[in-house]
């Protein structure tokens, strides 16, 4: 089912800008702007989870951290959904730690004023359920991935994916950091880095990252990209 947006572009998340008039409305007064600073911890795993967020110029990486301190990224967020599932699917905390990948805006709501309208049934409901049947789609394709694909294909899809939530080519992430993203030591990533740079589709220097050569990351990372694209397509439009 196509999404439309009823003339909300501005708003800048797409589940905000795809509400009816009317939704809109009634969320609009519980919706705070706030600004995220790169690293911030939305929530951390266990805690009580008191708003909803809905990014629209960062993004947000949802962490599994085990009891050796040693993370993965199971999902990532940005102006296509919102965070903190868990809320409105019938839980206050959640196992996951929320961090931000890329610093920006996002808009942020108090539970209960989510709930209510998500109570009425209506297209707010079927908006978040729908988003949310996609987020699980690329949360189990990540675990599928990261079993069974190189590391070097599981970092063009972790790039492609960054990519097209920062809006630039230029990123900034040091190495250690996207191993912690991927789940895989420090080195690994070094020597998929330096491949990918041979190659010509990246280049890196001290923490930062600049896509020099989309096409060619697309041609090279393994199926789960574009799975999970089509799987969001279809559901969100």
């Amino acid at each position: 089912m196509a999404l439309t947006t009823n003339g909300k572009e501005a708003v800048g998340n797409h589940l905000l800008a795809a509400l009816p008039p009317e939704a809109y409305e009634r969320l609009g007064p519980h919706l705070d702007p706030i600004t995220f600073a790169l690293g911030e911890v939305v929530y951390e795993s266990g805690g009580h989870m008191r708003y909803v967020y809905f990014p629209t110029t960062s993004h947000i990486s949802l962490l599994y951290t085990m009891i050796d301190g040693s993370t993965a990224e199971m999902g990532l967020v940005g102006k296509e959904g919102v965070v903190g599932i868990a809320l409105f699917m019938g839980g206050e905390t959640t196992p996951n730690r929320a961090m931000v990948q890329g610093g920006g805006d996002a808009f942020r709501m108090k539970s209960k004023a989510m709930l209510d309208e998500f109570k009425r049934g209506g297209e707010f409901q079927h908006l978040l359920l729908r988003y949310t049947q996609a987020l699980i789609t690329q949360i189990s394709q990540t675990a599928v991935c990261n079993r069974l694909h190189s590391v070097e294909q599981r970092l063009c899809r972790w790039l492609l994916m960054t990519h097209d939530l920062a809006q630039s080519d230029e990123l900034q992430m040091t190495h250690e950091f996207i191993s912690n993203m991927l789940g895989v030591r420090r080195e690994g990533v070094t020597m998929a880095a330096q491949r990918l740079q041979e190659m010509g589709m990246i280049s890196y220097v001290r923490g930062h990252i600049q896509i020099l050569d989309r096409s060619q990351l697309l041609a090279h990372v393994c199926e789960c990209y574009q799975v999970v694209k089509d799987e969001h397509l279809r559901l969100l439009g």
